[in-house]
C-alpha cells in the first residue's frame, strides 16, 4: 500500500506540472481583443469589417496644427516694442515698420488694451508680397500721480499685431478677421517703452527717423495720381497732347502770316 500511494501522487504531480508546461492559449474572443489592442498601441490601423480603413480624428489633426510653431508673415521693426516719447499731457506718436515676407497678400490688424487713449493709423491694411509700410501709433500719456518718472517704469499699455492670409488684392475690412477667425495668427504682443526726449539715444533717433518717414508716406498718400493719359474733354471729345502741340503751333504759324501781310 505505501507504494501504490507513492505511485499515485507522482502521477498527480506529473500531471499538476504537466499543465503548467502547456502554452496558454486563449480563447476566440480574448485573443482578438489582444491582436486589436496590440495593433493599435503600435499606430497600424486594421480594417472594418467591410474592409474600409477608419480615418483619423479631425480633433487630432486640430491638436497637431497647434503644437506647431507660428509661421510669421510679417517682419517688424522694432520686433517686440513701441518706443514713445515721454511727454506727460500730451499726446505723442511711435512708429512701425510693417513688411509682408511671404509670398502670398497679408493682411494685418492691430489691437490695443487702451482702445480710450490710443488708436493707430492705419489701423489695419492689407500688403502685397514683398511691400512695406510704415503705421503710427497715438498715445495720450497720462500726468504720473507722485511725480514718478515713467521712463523707469513698465506701461500696462500693448498692443498686438494679427494676420491674415487673404486670397488676391482687395479692399481691408477689418471683418476679414472676424470671418475667418481659425486663420487668423498673432505676429507679436508690443511692449510699450517710454524715452527720455531730452536725451539722444539710438532708440530715440531712430524713433524720429521713422516719424520722419511716415509723414513723408502720408504726404505722398494724399496727393492725386497723375494723369499720363489722354485729356477728356466734353462729352466723349479725346485729345491727344501731341495733336493739341501741334494745333497750338499752326494758329501760331498763321498769326505771323497775318502780321507779315
Amino acid at each position: 500500500m505505501p507504494i501504490a500511494d507513492h505511485k499515485s501522487s507522482t502521477s498527480s504531480d506529473g500531471k499538476v506540472w504537466g499543465f503548467f508546461k502547456r502554452p496558454f492559449r486563449p480563447s476566440g474572443n480574448a485573443a482578438a481583443t489582444t491582436t486589436s489592442s496590440s495593433s493599435m498601441s503600435h499606430g497600424h490601423p486594421h480594417p472594418n469589417g467591410d474592409g474600409s480603413v477608419p480615418q483619423a480624428s479631425s480633433s487630432v489633426s486640430s491638436v497637431a496644427r497647434s503644437l506647431l510653431p507660428t509661421r510669421r508673415r510679417l517682419k517688424l521693426d522694432p520686433c517686440n516694442k513701441l518706443y514713445f516719447p515721454c511727454e506727460p499731457g500730451k499726446q505723442v506718436r511711435s512708429a512701425i515698420r510693417i513688411k509682408n515676407t511671404s509670398k502670398s497678400h497679408v493682411a494685418f490688424k492691430f489691437q490695443t488694451t487702451a482702445p480710450k487713449s490710443c488708436f493707430m493709423r492705419p489701423p489695419g491694411a492689407i500688403l502685397n508680397p514683398g511691400e512695406s509700410i510704415i503705421a503710427t501709433v497715438f498715445k495720450f500719456v497720462e500726468v504720473p500721480e507722485n511725480n514718478e518718472k515713467l521712463v523707469d517704469q513698465k506701461s500696462r499699455v500693448k498692443f498686438k499685431i494679427m494676420s491674415l492670409k487673404v486670397k488676391g488684392p482687395m479692399d481691408y475690412v477689418p471683418e476679414l478677421f472676424d470671418e475667418q477667425k481659425e486663420q487668423v495668427a498673432i505676429e507679436q504682443i508690443l511692449r510699450v517703452v517710454f524715452l527720455d526726449p531730452e536725451r539722444s539715444t539710438p532708440a530715440m533717433e531712430k524713433l524720429k527717423r521713422q516719424l520722419a518717414d511716415a509723414d513723408s508716406a502720408l504726404e505722398s498718400r494724399k496727393k492725386p495720381p497723375e494723369d499720363t493719359g489722354p485729356k477728356i474733354i466734353g462729352e466723349g471729345l479725346v485729345i491727344d497732347e501731341w495733336k493739341e502741340r501741334r494745333e497750338r503751333y499752326l494758329a501760331r504759324q498763321q498769326v505771323e502770316g497775318l502780321d507779315s501781310a
